[in-house]
């Protein structure tokens, strides 16, 4: 899944909470069913608390990785909203 090209990205870093979260559940909305959102983030919070509001949602995170330092990369697939 790591090849998988998103329909759009995000760059939240250097964005604190509640930024990085809002912006990922507000992007997602607008976003049509299939559809993939990439989402880089550094805020350790936003880590922990984005996918966990993606899935609530109904949205299908299909990527969650670490990278250099404190970034981190989510791939989440739009599914549409409970």
């Amino acid at each position: 899944m790591a090849d998988t090209n998103p329909t759009k990205s995000i760059d939240e870093r250097g964005k604190i909470c509640p930024y990085p979260d809002v912006d990922t559940m507000t992007t997602l909305k607008k976003m049509a069913k299939g559809e993939i959102l990439e989402v880089f983030v550094d805020y350790p919070m936003s880590i922990e608390r984005i996918p966990k509001s993606a899935k609530k949602f109904g949205h299908k995170v299909i990527l969650s990785k670490g990278l250099e330092g404190t970034d981190h990369r989510f791939l989440i697939e739009v599914f549409g909203y409970k």
